[in-house]
């Protein structure tokens, strides 16, 4: 090991961890140029080389670079979105929020989105990325800039993606996708934050505060909002 490593948890979602988390953090500690520590997220398990939630950060000059250091697909993605409301104000709302959310959104392998494009818009989208979404009324301008790149990767070329990738994605925009991607309702309990300012920076600055987390996939597209507002009946 060329550095330490690090995994953020706690002692029962340790406890929970696949073996192979720990052995493959500890092989990512090994690479040429890694810096300070081999990271891995509470989220962490097992992956391909890294583990899905491994953190490498690596000198720009004598480093490595890993396309698919968790995995061979990119640019999956995960979104915390905040609510006004607390704990006990959705409480008795969790059931039939859990059912709408299930309704709602579409998840698992071979579902399709309510978006129905042609093999032509899917590429524009490809090109356009979340600025697209804001164009045509799935997103608001403040998302773009918390998107990385301000919404899309300069010089995306659709024409670099093949038919066969096309025919696989275009009818999965607007899906969560499957694996191990998921919709979560969650608390951001008092106890369990670390750091105030940063906290309060993201939106989150109510004891028991409700947030909605999500992680997507790279085929999927999902409309992503700064923050909702809420008012519980």
């Amino acid at each position: 090991m060329r550095v330490p490593a690090r995994i953020y948890a706690s002692q029962k979602l340790m406890s929970e961890m696949n073996r192979g988390v720990i052995d493959q953090v500890t092989n990512v500690a090994t690479l040429p140029g890694i810096l300070k520590f081999a990271y891995c997220m509470p989220d962490g398990h097992w992956g391909y080389g890294f583990p899905i939630g491994g953190v490498a950060p690596i000198d720009a000059e004598e480093g490595v670079i890993s396309p698919g250091g968790v995995g061979f697909d990119i640019n999956c993605g995960m979104r915390l979105v905040t609510t006004n409301l607390t704990y006990n104000e959705v409480r008795p709302y969790l059931k039939k929020l859990v059912d709408t959310l299930f309704e709602r959104v579409p998840a698992g392998v071979g579902s399709t989105g309510f978006l129905k494009l042609t093999h032509g818009e899917f590429r524009t989208i490809v090109e356009h990325g979340a600025k697209w979404c804001v164009e045509n009324g799935y997103g608001w301008e403040a998302d773009l800039n918390r998107t990385e790149e301000d919404w899309c990767i300069a010089g995306a070329d659709s024409a670099k993606i093949s038919q066969k990738a096309v025919e696989r994605g275009f009818n999965q925009i607007g899906t969560l996708g499957s694996g191990n991607h998921y919709l979560e309702i969650q608390v951001a309990n008092p106890e369990h934050i670390y750091d105030q300012e940063t906290a309060k920076a993201f939106g989150i600055s109510i004891p028991n505060q409700v947030v909605v987390m999500f992680h997507c996939g790279a085929a999927d597209l999902a409309t992503r909002s700064p923050q909702i507002t809420c008012r519980s009946s």
